[in-house]
């Protein structure tokens, strides 16, 4: 395919998205409810919709073209090996972490370091003949107070995220300066600053997926078991694609003191099959693939609605967006009814969370809680 016709492709793709961003954000804020389009609540809630849906077309554009479909076939001996083991016994215990290089710097007045290790998450052994285990070097970013023993607080971040915005955009440094905790923020495989290094993660491969978030439980296991000597309270946060992995972590590591997870998503191949609909029919293979028993039964061991939480029920907190369109709101509503625990609905969207200020004090009064 000549550059003149992928170029003319992309530009049918990105006019066609763009053209389906406000119609789909009005469809979206009529099946749900609670939207008065003529008030200025309405016009924000229009806006953080609209937002989520811009999201979503970049995540589409970003993806490219269809590549070739991993047969069912090629997913059976993975999902069979897997659900036999159940959650416990697919991840393995994580190796002590040993710090490889820690580099002081600072995003405007908030100083961090950067911190690096070499891990293997030790997949099974489906995964490792599928070339998908191995070790990686893990990245970590670190706002620490100089006295201690001090709580810290494990974020793991979303879809798209893991860059060094993610400390301003979580509002990192009122947690650290304001509530005293240290903070760990993992950057996931494939993203921020291991964006363009191996593994790639996510994408449309089923296999991939599960091993991808099975590698990034096993890299937040480590940095929790390294900051536990050091720490009088250990909480794990998530959002949207981080929320899996810390449900894993607080359920696999038994002395998290309490978990949080902000606009949660259950199963990453299935959502994304969800969204896949978007493209028409180009994607049916995927979609097909990706919404199977074979890989419901595959992704079974990164299931959050499997896991047993250690901390008790006033130690958990979800945090769900009610007019979600990328995760919706499904997923916040079976985790509170699986988990118990408090749940707060944020009158917005999926990315417009990130920057509601009633979210941010619910985060702090429950940090508070956990401390107190």
């Amino acid at each position: 395919m000549s550059l003149a016709t992928r170029s003319l492709g992309l530009t049918r793709d990105v006019v066609r998205e763009l053209g389906m961003v406000v119609p789909r954000t009005v469809a979206g804020l009529n099946e749900s409810t609670g939207w008065v389009p003529a008030s200025p609540r309405g016009a924000r809630q229009f806006g953080e919709v609209m937002l989520d849906e811009l999201v979503l077309s970049g995540f589409s554009l970003l993806g490219g073209g269809p590549a070739a479909v991993r047969p069912l076939s090629g997913c059976a001996a993975a999902a069979e090996e897997l659900s036999a083991l159940g959650i416990d016994g697919a991840h393995a215990d994580p190796q002590p972490l040993q710090v490889q290089t820690i580099r002081r710097q600072r995003i405007g007045r908030l100083a961090y370091e950067r911190m690096t290790f070499q891990h293997d998450p030790a997949l099974p052994k489906t995964l490792e003949s599928d070339g998908l285990g191995g070790p990686a070097k893990a990245v970590v970013h670190l706002c620490r107070h100089r006295d201690g023993p001090r709580p810290w607080l494990v974020w793991v971040h979303g879809a798209g995220q893991g860059g060094t915005e993610d400390l301003v955009l979580s509002r990192i440094g009122r947690i650290h300066h304001g509530l005293g905790f240290n903070v760990a923020l993992p950057v996931q495989p494939g993203h921020g600053c291991r964006r363009r290094e191996w593994p790639a993660y996510p994408d449309m491969d089923p296999l991939g997926n599960v091993a991808g978030m099975m590698r990034a439980v096993s890299e937040v296991r480590a940095v929790v078991r390294w900051a536990q000597p050091q720490a009088t309270t250990v909480v794990v946060a998530g959002i949207s694609m981080g929320t899996p992995v810390a449900a894993l972590v607080s359920h696999l590591e038994r002395r998290v003191d309490a978990v949080a997870l902000y606009t949660p998503i259950l199963g990453l191949n299935a959502m994304i099959a969800r969204h896949l609909g978007r493209w028409g029919s180009s994607r049916d293979g995927y979609r097909e693939l990706l919404e199977s028993s074979v890989v419901s039964r595959l992704t079974s061991v990164i299931d959050p609605l499997a896991v047993d939480p250690a901390p008790p029920p006033q130690r958990r907190l979800i945090v769900g967006a009610w007019h979600d369109r990328m995760a919706m709101r499904e997923p916040a509503v079976e985790l509170q009814q699986r988990w118990g625990g408090q749940l707060y609905w944020y009158d917005g969207s999926h990315v417009g969370h990130l920057f509601s200020r009633r979210v941010q004090r619910v985060t702090e009064r429950f940090l508070q809680g956990v401390v107190n």
